[in-house]
């Protein structure tokens, strides 16, 4: 019908006898070109991935979402609609991947669209559209011989066939990280303590062939000790993240990046670490206004014990001990996707309760938080914060503690965690929402 009155308005448009013919084509002409791009919208098919129960491969859904934006196609992710869908123009292209990756989706027409549109629009319902227009370029800061198992962000990557590069000292203290949109801290010592792993495995190849490496590049790179070279690498990402960029850390990468980023005055590293004793002031000389997300924080000064600070809770040799991975969840924050556009896309998820991991740091201490922060999940009726996000200047950081969402005490030695076997995980999602965020438009990404 609205194509039978498009031909009739322009077929009006075109009598001579009409007053101020001249006029009224222009004006009726643009008419029919607003009516033909309408009638092109209203039929023309899409392909909705719905990610909440309806989904057999959450995990590989957005490997698709990426893939699409390498193909130069948009992307409109619609937050809190079926768990954050992600909706895709009907490319044939689009739909033969899916089908290979193992991927389910939904062929709309335009008009099955346009009502999924308006119900997100609606000021009812806290839904929203965020268009995602191009592939980030993502890094992984790792040290060389890491296999991709030995960190879950690696492994969500390869699972879903999302590219990254690998980069480390060399490359960070170089700026090659403004070549990348976003990047990974993979699970490292950044306090130049070797994990603080002295006590249970000083003598493992493994930790010895570490120690020799890094003191090594250490050393290549004209620093004195690990711990200098690695608060060097530390000041570089945080110049990274003012100048845009996005950095996303989970476990120790988490608190001991904040910690070196402190200690840049004073040497907080035992004997058996760089070969000199700690600073018996170093507490107090610590400099919280360097810090991204801690302040007020107590170092543990125990060589020995398998622990930072204070920012970790519980501790690991208490979690360990204690925590029964029966009852242990943590709970995502629910966010109004029309104004805080940022925190709903990182929480985006087909559950809000997920079940909770170990890690060398598992949780960030609400109290020692700058309050300047976002909470994104937290263990209700604790002061157990299990994943944070912030701003410094043009660019954001993501704090997501624990070690592998699917692995509850991953220790040392263990076999890697199977994919195919957690396809649908909720804590694994929680990493990919990071790695699709800097695809969004720059202006939907303010908080």
């Amino acid at each position: 019908m609205i194509c039978n009155l498009q031909f009739a308005i322009c077929n009006w448009g075109t009598n001579p006898l009409n007053s101020s013919f001249n006029l009224r084509r222009k004006l009726l002409v643009a008419c029919c070109s607003l009516l033909s791009a309408f009638c092109s919208t209203l039929f023309a098919q899409k392909v909705l991935i719905p990610m909440d129960l309806k989904q057999t491969d959450h995990l590989k859904a957005y490997g698709i979402a990426y893939w699409v934006l390498t193909k130069n196609i948009e992307v409109d992710w619609l937050l809190n609609y079926q768990g954050g869908s992600f909706m895709i123009d009907g490319f044939d292209i689009v739909k033969s991947e899916c089908r290979i990756r193992g991927v389910w989706f939904e062929e709309l027409s335009g008009a099955q669209a346009s009502q999924v549109y308006a119900e997100i629009q609606s000021e009812d319902n806290n839904m929203d559209a965020i268009r995602l227009e191009k592939a980030p370029k993502i890094a992984v800061y790792v040290r060389p011989n890491s296999l991709p198992w030995d960190d879950a962000v690696m492994l969500a990557m390869e699972y879903a066939e999302i590219p990254y590069d690998r980069v480390w000292d060399d490359e960070v203290l170089q700026d090659k990280l403004l070549q990348y949109d976003w990047i990974h801290l993979h699970h490292e010592d950044f306090t130049g303590q070797y994990g603080k792993f002295y006590f249970s495995f000083s003598h493992a190849p493994w930790y010895i062939e570490q120690q020799v490496m890094y003191e090594k590049k250490a050393k290549e790179l004209g620093f004195r000790k690990v711990s200098e070279l690695k608060r060097a690498v530390a000041e570089k990402i945080k110049e990274y993240i003012a100048a845009g960029g996005f950095m996303f850390a989970m476990c120790s990468a988490t608190d001991t990046y904040d910690i070196a980023l402190a200690a840049q005055n004073t040497d907080i590293c035992d004997i058996m670490y760089d070969g000199d004793a700690a600073d018996h002031d170093a507490q107090k000389k610590l400099d919280y206004a360097q810090c991204l997300a801690f302040e007020n924080f107590t170092l543990e000064k125990n060589p020995l014990r398998y622990e930072y600070s204070d920012i970790d809770i519980p501790p690991s040799d208490i979690a360990l001990a204690l925590l029964n991975p029966e009852s242990d969840y943590f709970t995502l924050f629910e966010f109004s996707a029309k104004y805080d556009p940022v925190p709903t896309m990182l929480t985006q998820n087909h559950a809000n309760i997920i079940r909770g991991f170990l890690g060398q740091t598992t949780n960030f201490k609400k109290s020692l938080m700058k309050k300047t922060l976002t909470v994104l999940a937290e263990k209700e009726g604790t002061e157990e914060v299990r994943y944070l996000h912030g701003n410094f200047g043009r660019g954001t950081f993501t704090f997501y503690g624990g070690h592998d969402p699917e692995d509850y005490r991953h220790e040392v030695g263990d076999p890697p965690t199977d994919l195919r076997l957690h396809k649908n995980s909720p804590g694994y999602r929680l990493i990919l929402n990071n790695i699709l965020f800097p695809a969004a438009k720059k202006k939907q990404q303010k908080t």
